[in-house]
């Protein structure tokens, strides 16, 4: 399979998943874009030649080995592929969801997007119906473009689930049932290869597969950039905290790479008691263990739920003289009233900023000055055209190499331009630049 040629990758968007399915679209046409532009001097270079004829003998091969009878588009030029399959999902009056895919997907290798906790309204029906749907509506239809996409005839399913469902009931306290565990039985039995997602809640749920294989991505270069646009950290006296016991490994990540002093929160909780928003929380008791006074707190969790127990950690940490309490969540749920509560929260001082990715698919968040996106699109694109080619992963499932030159990079940058104000969209290393010709977000992860 040529590496400049993504012939037979497909991609599918079930509703809901539109808007982060067509920014990953856009990067991974950049990427291929790059490539062979890249391989087409490589070449000319080589056999000294011009890269006019290179990229005519290159369209030449693609031709040749593509299943059909010619590729599309002008052979003196790179001609862009088209990724996205087209696909028609239809919501019916009793509440079921057909998916028909209507165009050919024989033999390719289908990547199917789903973002279970987009509850925005979503267009069904050509447009002609728009339903909020529920967690659980949304697996549905994902078992339902999963079953469609294998009775096409897909070579391979791949999912993208940026978060993945049900990825908080992993473990059992009494006479519950291990969902996350059943979900992915599930998707397997359906004919499922991998799975992506973003800092599963929990690394065990890859133990429950047989054959199914799970990439599970960090966010942790994309936050790093967005943290260190808003503080200076070889200024600041900065501490990295584990708002909880299970977000120590993730924090200790962070202090590693910023070289900052590891603080932790301990929380006794009443478990018979459920967490119903951010005033009426399970949690009985908070400790710090570690110094927080007069210091920026910089924290990192997986997600935020209702936010009752992160609001409430803030309150401490402002309490014991904290400066500027900064979080920062791979999978910002909000749910509930959650925006409410941390309108109200930021309104009262307790914390600086979130940063949060789009990962989830939010409107209101974005109006909010408390709240920064960092773009993960492109970390997504990337793994999907590395998977695609059979290439090593190695970079991007284990990047602390490229988040120590990037921190590195970030404060070289700074000190050299002290005198300068910094512009924030100057430096889209996260992928959240306008090119298409950005290569995000590991340039070293594209290497031959």
């Amino acid at each position: 399979m040529s590496y400049s040629d993504p012939t037979h990758l497909g991609i599918i968007a079930c509703p809901g998943a539109e808007a982060f399915a067509n920014q990953v679209i856009r990067k991974l046409s950049g990427i291929y874009k790059h490539r062979f532009a890249r391989k087409a001097q490589a070449i000319a270079t080589r056999y000294h030649i011009t890269p006019e004829l290179v990229i005519r003998k290159i369209n030449f091969a693609n031709d040749c080995n593509t299943g059909m009878l010619f590729l599309p588009g002008n052979t003196d030029r790179y001609r862009p592929p088209q990724f996205k399959i087209n696909v028609r999902h239809t919501f019916f009056a009793n509440g079921e969801i057909k998916t028909e895919i209507l165009e050919s997907i024989r033999g390719r290798n289908i990547y199917i997007f789903q973002d279970i906790e987009n509850h925005q309204p979503i267009s069904f029906n050509d447009g002609t119906v728009h339903k909020v749907l529920s967690v659980n509506d949304h697996i549905f239809n994902l078992f339902v473009a999963v079953d469609a996409a294998m009775q096409a005839g897909a070579a391979e399913i791949n999912l993208v689930l940026p978060i993945y469902p049900y990825s908080r009931q992993h473990k059992k306290k009494g006479r519950e049932g291990l969902t996350a565990a059943r979900i992915g039985k599930m998707l397997e039995s359906l004919g499922v290869n991998r799975i992506i997602t973003l800092d599963i809640h929990s690394k065990e749920i890859e133990n429950a597969f047989d054959r199914l294989r799970m990439e599970n991505l960090h966010a942790s270069f994309q936050i790093i950039d967005k943290l260190m646009s808003i503080v200076d950290i070889a200024k600041e006296e900065m501490v990295v905290l584990a708002p909880d016991t299970g977000a120590v490994d993730r924090n200790k990540f962070y202090a590693n790479a910023l070289q900052k002093p590891l603080a932790l929160l301990y929380k006794e909780r009443d478990y018979s008691k459920v967490s119903k928003n951010a005033a009426d929380s399970n949690i009985s008791e908070v400790r710090l263990l570690g110094d927080v006074t007069n210091k920026v707190v910089f924290m990192a969790d997986d997600m935020i739920g209702t936010g009752g127990t992160l609001i409430k950690a803030m309150r401490y940490l402002k309490d014991l003289g904290a400066t500027k309490v900064i979080c920062a969540v791979s999978l910002p749920l909000f749910s509930g009233n959650a925006v409410d509560d941390f309108d109200a929260a930021y309104k009262e001082g307790l914390f600086f900023r979130i940063i949060g990715t789009n990962a989830i698919y939010h409107n209101e968040l974005l109006k909010k000055e408390w709240y920064i996106q960092s773009d993960v699109t492109g970390l997504f694109a990337q793994v999907i055209s590395l998977l695609h080619h059979n290439r090593s992963l190695s970079s991007l499932l284990d990047n602390r190499d490229v988040v120590a030159r990037l921190i590195k990079r970030k404060l070289e940058s700074n000190s050299n331009t002290k005198s300068v104000p910094s512009n924030p969209q100057s430096d889209q290393r996260d992928g959240a630049s306008n090119s298409i010709d950005d290569v995000i977000p590991y340039g070293a992860a594209d290497k031959q």
